[in-house]
């Protein structure tokens, strides 16, 4: 659960700052995103989620590849 709190935190800290340095992109991108196919934003999604969980197995050790 600890892990979950700290993966929560460093979402929002990116975020925060993604919002605080660059309003305005940020804001472009948030439109850009609300006018795409949904089908475009689910596969965008899964390939997030995909990308996700390899980083954090990686980060967890990636089954003894980095000792």
């Amino acid at each position: 659960m600890s892990d979950l709190l700290a993966a929560l935190g460093l979402v929002l800290a990116v975020e925060g700052l993604l919002f605080a340095a660059f309003p305005e992109a940020t804001r472009r991108a948030m439109i850009d995103a609300a006018q795409s196919p949904t089908e475009r934003m689910r596969l965008v999604g899964i390939a997030s989620a995909i990308l996700g969980v390899l980083l954090l197995w990686l980060a967890r050790g990636g089954a003894g590849l980095f000792p």
